[in-house]
This record gives C-alpha cells, sequence and structure tokens, in this order.
C-alpha cells in the first residue's frame, strides 16, 4: 500500500503543476509570464547542473549499500550538495553581472536553484532509508507549499518577482519539515574518506548528470528559438504555456515509476541473478512505455477541452495549435533521457550518456534552426524537433537492446490501441455534460484494461 501512496502523491504532485501553470497564466500578462516562464527554466537547469550528479550519485550507491555504509555515504552526499550549493551562488552571482535579467529575478533564480537541489537530495536520502511513505508524504506537501505560494504572490502582487518569491518559499518549507519529518542516520566521516566518496560520485555522477544538463537543456533551447521567433505576444505565451504544462506529467510519471521500481533494478543487477536482474529491468520498462503511451492519448484527448476554460484567451491559440506536437515531443524525450538510459546507468556507462544526450541536443537545434528559417509554423519546428529525438532513440538503443530486457509487445500494442483511443474522444464535444462524463468513463476503463493486462498496480504495490 505503501507504494500505492507514492504513485498517487506523484500523481497529485503532477496535477498541481499543472493547476500551478494555469493559475499563473492567468494572475500574469502575457509578456510577466514569458519572462517568469524563461526564469524558471533556467533555474530548473541550474539545479540539475549543481545537484543532478549527485542525486545520480546516491540513487546510485546508496540503493545498493549496506546499513553503515550508507550513513557514512549519506554524510558525504550532504556535504558535496552543500559545497554544490556554494559554488551555485558564487558562479551565478558572478555571471548576473552580464545578464539581461532584472537582479531580482536572477536572485530569486539562484534561492530556487539551491533550495529545490538540497530539498530534492534530502528527500531521495529519506527514500533510500527505506522511508518511502514518508518522502511521497513530504513531496505532496512540497507540492502544495509551491502551488500557494506561487499564486498568492500573483494575486497579491501580479508580477514574476513575486511568483518567484512564492515558489522558493515553497521549497524552503518543504525542507524545513523534511528535518522535522525524519533525520536521515549519519555517520562522521573523516576528510580524507569524504574526498574519496565525492571522487566516486563525480567520476559516475558528473558524466551522468552532464547527459541530464544535456537532455534539460533540449527544451530550453527549443524555448528559445522559437520564442525568438514569436516574441512576448500571446502566441509566444501559448508556446510556453504548452512546454512548461505538458512536460510535467511525463517528468511527474517517470520520476514516481524511477522512485518505485528503480532501487530494486538496481539491487537485482548488484545482487541478484541476471535472470532476476533481466525480468525486474523488463517490469520497469513495460511500466514506463505503456503508462506514458496511455498519458500521452489522454493529454491529446483532454488537454484542448480542459484549455478552452483554463488558458487566457489571449494566449489560447498559440496553445491549442502546438500542445499536441509538444505532447508527442516529451513523450520521446522522457524515454531517451529515461527509459533508453537505464541500462547504461546500471553498467556505469556514463560517458555514453553524455555522447548521446550532446547528440540529441546538436541535431534537435539544427532541425529547430532550419524549421524556423524556412518559417515553418512552431508546431512544425516542434515536430521537427520529435523526429530528432526519434532518430537518436534509434541509435542509442545498443545495451538495451543486448540486455534483452524486452518488454511484452503484445501489452505494448494495446497500450498504444488504448492511447489512440483516448487521443480521439479530442475530436468529441465537450457539451452537453454527459459527453464529456462518457468521454472520461471511457479513457478510464481503457486506462483500467492496460492496467490490469500489465498487472501494473501490483507491480506498485510489491516491496
Amino acid at each position: 500500500m505503501t507504494r500505492l501512496f507514492a504513485m498517487a502523491g506523484y500523481v497529485y504532485q503532477s496535477a498541481a503543476a499543472i493547476i500551478l501553470i494555469f493559475a499563473i497564466s492567468h494572475l500574469l500578462p502575457a509578456a510577466d509570464y514569458t519572462s517568469f516562464s524563461l526564469a524558471l527554466a533556467s533555474s530548473q537547469l541550474l539545479c540539475v547542473l549543481m545537484f543532478e550528479w549527485l542525486q545520480l550519485a546516491g540513487l546510485r550507491f546508496l540503493a545498493a549499500a549496506g546499513e553503515d555504509e550508507a550513513a557514512r555515504l549519506r554524510w558525504s552526499l550532504f556535504g558535496a550538495g552543500l559545497a554544490s550549493a556554494g559554488a551555485l551562488v558564487v558562479v551565478g552571482s558572478g555571471a548576473s553581472l552580464v545578464s539581461a535579467f532584472p537582479a531580482a529575478i536572477i536572485a530569486l533564480g539562484l534561492g530556487i536553484s539551491v533550495l529545490q537541489g538540497l530539498t530534492d537530495l534530502y528527500f531521495l536520502s529519506i527514500r533510500l532509508s527505506d522511508r518511502l511513505g514518508v518522502s511521497s508524504s513530504l513531496l505532496a506537501l512540497r507540492a502544495t507549499a509551491l502551488l500557494a505560494g506561487a499564486v498568492m504572490g500573483g494575486a497579491i502582487s501580479g508580477t514574476a518577482e513575486a511568483v518567484l518569491l512564492g515558489i522558493a518559499s515553497g521549497h524552503m518549507l518543504g525542507l524545513v519539515a523534511g528535518l522535522i519529518a525524519y533525520r536521515t542516520p549519519l555517520e562522521r566521516a573523516s576528510l580524507q574518506t569524504m574526498l574519496a566518496d565525492w571522487k566516486t560520485f563525480a567520476r559516475y555522477g558528473m558524466l551522468a548528470a552532464g547527459a541530464s544538463v544535456i537532455h534539460l537543456s533540449v527544451p530550453v533551447l527549443l524555448r528559445f528559438i522559437i520564442i525568438g521567433r514569436l516574441g512576448a505576444t500571446g502566441a509566444g505565451a501559448g508556446f510556453s504555456i504548452a512546454l512548461d504544462l505538458l512536460q510535467r506529467p511525463f517528468w511527474v510519471l517517470n520520476a514516481a515509476i524511477h522512485t518505485v521500481s528503480y532501487p530494486e533494478v538496481v539491487k537485482d543487477f548488484e545482487r541478484g541473478t541476471v535472470v532476476k536482474s533481466i525480468q525486474s529491468a523488463r517490469r520497469m520498462f513495460e511500466f514506463m512505455i505503456c503508462t506514458t503511451l496511455v498519458l500521452l492519448g489522454g493529454l491529446i484527448g483532454f488537454i484542448p477541452d480542459a484549455a478552452r476554460i483554463l488558458v487566457p484567451q489571449e494566449s489560447l491559440d498559440g496553445f491549442l495549435a502546438t500542445a499536441p506536437t509538444v505532447a508527442a515531443f516529451y513523450f520521446l524525450h522522457t524515454h531517451l533521457q529515461a527509459t533508453i538510459a537505464v541500462v547504461p546507468h546500471l553498467e556505469k556507462l556514463a560517458t555514453r550518456l553524455v555522447v548521446v544526450a550532446a547528440g540529441q541536443l546538436a541535431i534537435v537545434a539544427a532541425a529547430a534552426l532550419a524549421a524556423v528559417s524556412a518559417g515553418l509554423s512552431p508546431r512544425q519546428a516542434v515536430g521537427c524537433a520529435s523526429l530528432a529525438t526519434l532518430a537518436t532513440i534509434l541509435v542509442a538503443l545498443g545495451p538495451t537492446l543486448r540486455f534483452e530486457a524486452f518488454p511484452r509487445w503484445s501489452l505494448v500494442a494495446q497500450a498504444l490501441v488504448a492511447a489512440i483511443l483516448i487521443g480521439s474522444l479530442g475530436t468529441m464535444p465537450t457539451e452537453p455534460a454527459a459527453w464529456l462524463a462518457g468521454k472520461i468513463v471511457i479513457a478510464a476503463i481503457a486506462t483500467a484494461i492496460v492496467g490490469w493486462r500489465g498487472d501494473f498496480l501490483m507491480l506498485a504495490r510489491r516491496g
């Protein structure tokens, strides 16, 4: 039941993030929302740049460590986290001198990066201390605090700075709550031991994190390329809303499945038999592929209806024009970054992860720039980026194919059929209310069938 609760908690976070984007798009003018969106995206990039290496190293090494070793590793991990936070503040403050952003937005963006990075690191240590329920509750609490803080800032002041301040306050509340809720066991390590741990973390984590930074840079670069054409207009804000909104469901679902399943996959890979390791990875692949397929169908089928109610009128056309293509891009982007990377992470092939990520960044940038230069629409430019990402996936499949953890293709086919069915519901009217209720029932039945056929409910419960 704890794992089911964890999955529900991640669904709640996704819903809170979606509500936040819709709420802020209403509270801020289009130009302010575009500035807020760019600042928040840059903040997320900095957070990944400075803390993702520790997240990945902690997840890879803590998951397979014994109790005593884990306590020492946590000490080294938190020390490295504080050092990264200090470096981010120093370097970011210097870089702000040549930035076009207002000083207040830069300071808030740096603060959000530091607070989010440290909070995520502490929540990870709680999760890997066999406190999945506690960490899930804290993540849900933080999501609520982020939503409340951002909405309060936007409602009171109506500026990007106020919204960013609200988000920073939400991360601070989450960190304080985590420190109060559970103190992870620590064992003080000597400076020599800590430096040796840092070297181990860096050897694997920095390369793997470098791949994550490059992957995160892809939608950021795509945003700058297309916004550079559209400008701070209603159409530009609509495209920004699509990018902000549609990445969250995929990211949160991926994080939920990795939180529930990946530690078990690591343990089976390090301590189990080859057959058990392959079976564990196969179940995770099925979970990821089938659920994201159904999610893609749901976004295409229902987001346009919600947008007509929730997206500001000046941004609606830009959103509706790009949302389906952006959803397809994030579907492919998530699988390249998460699913295709599982086996290289297990085998510690971090250099390969960087090469794949750099390849995606290069061909997506080339495709998007060529599309914009040719006068194609934002939707067509994102479509070109999607094709470039698909090509990268096909090239990067080697380690996964050699590992032979193949999902059941009949199950994937059933999920694809369900996704097409749910996505086609977007062509049906939503009025009267009976039509909308019917669409929801059909989508729920299709989703339940895929979940039952894949045994995903029991997979989430296994522990």
